[in-house]
């Protein structure tokens, strides 16, 4: 039965028995964590597991607000930063809000907004895969009910330059909702660049999503949260449905507190990083560098066929990111996963 949900998921691949073995480099996750101070945090947590978590919720919203420099009202929580931008996508989208985005880009709020009614002004991506902010600032009309930015960029891993990215959020903040996806910002190793949460103290028309997911190595936990000033963040908590648990409590508050596994998990994300680099080089693919924990390439293959060829290698790349159809999307695993990865991409380029 199982192996009958898989093939009818992917008609480009039959999958296998041994399918389980792969190595998995396709959802951004960050395999080294939980750490084992997290893990501790969680077992500590089973006793709690008979007890509704209010309380615990609460006490985590203040703490992450302590943490942000703002208070209580400005945060939500959510199970995973993905229900904070469903929760927005609703919250803004519904019955035909117009919502301003790049394209490609993570779409889960465009997406959940749209059944809602909404209509999608999709922007292409500028030529240098960044951004196009002119076009998105010059496409806002009064039927604009939200711009969407997601920053560093998944899938290109681009950065947007913080000078563009302030004008950009503080003149777009006058006319409309701006809402800044910084599920990657811990990434990112240029001096001083600004979290979006400085203009969100200001009392700007800004949201901004993180995420536990990606430096903490806490995906499967499904645990972030959105700032916003408080009349904003009210409207959206009215539209949250799921509660965090106890085990997914304790491990953040454990995060937090975890400093050497948060400088391993760079660290970590680093090394691989520059060894996919070399690996590119080597076989002359041009590559967007990454401020991320992913590197997008162009490969020169269609990566309908591409994701094919490494699975049957064993490897799970990312799916594709309409139209640039020649791109790939490679998550950084641990070094053992990505020396894997070189070798069977480059029996894939050798032999194409």
């Amino acid at each position: 039965m199982l192996l009958d949900i898989l093939n009818n998921r992917d008609p480009e691949k039959v999958i296998t028995e041994t399918e389980y073995n792969y190595v998995r480099l396709s959802a951004n996750e960050n395999p080294l964590g939980p750490s084992k101070k997290v893990r501790n945090a969680m077992i500590a947590a089973f006793d709690k597991g008979c007890r509704y978590p209010y309380e615990e919720t609460e006490a985590l919203a203040e703490l992450i607000a302590r943490k942000e420099g703002v208070s209580r009202a400005h945060i939500v929580i959510c199970v995973g930063s993905s229900e904070g931008l469903n929760a927005t996508g609703l919250t803004y989208g519904v019955n035909g809000g117009e919502i301003i985005t790049a394209d490609p880009v993570y779409d889960f709020l465009m997406t959940y907004a749209e059944r809602f009614g909404a209509f999608i002004n999709k922007v292409p991506l500028a030529k240098n895969m960044r951004h196009d902010l002119a076009e998105m600032k010059r496409r806002i009309t009064s039927n604009t009910s939200l711009v969407f930015v997601c920053n560093p960029n998944n899938p290109t891993g681009d950065l947007i330059p913080k000078e563009e990215l302030l004008d950009f959020f503080t003149s777009v903040s006058e006319k409309t909702i701006v809402f800044s996806d910084e599920a990657y910002c811990d990434y990112i190793t240029e001096p001083d660049y600004p979290s979006m949460i400085n203009l969100v103290k200001e009392g700007k028309n800004v949201i901004v999503s993180k995420s536990f997911s990606k430096v903490y190595a806490l995906a499967g936990l499904r645990m972030g949260y959105l700032v916003a000033r408080p009349d904003i963040a009210a409207r959206i908590r009215k539209n949250i449905m799921a509660r965090p648990n106890m085990m997914a409590i304790a491990a953040i508050k454990a995060s937090y507190e975890d400093e050497e596994f948060y400088a391993k998990s760079l660290a970590s994300n680093m090394e691989c990083k520059a060894y996919v680099y070399k690996i590119l080089e080597e076989l002359n693919l041009y590559y967007i560098p990454s401020h991320t924990n992913f590197i997008f390439f162009n490969s020169g293959l269609d990566i309908r066929e591409l994701r094919v060829q490494m699975r049957n290698k064993g490897i799970a790349i990312g799916r594709p990111f309409l139209p640039h159809i020649n791109w790939c999307r490679i998550s950084m695993g641990n070094m053992e996963d990505m020396v894997k990865f070189g070798e069977a991409l480059k029996q894939v380029i050798k032999n194409r």
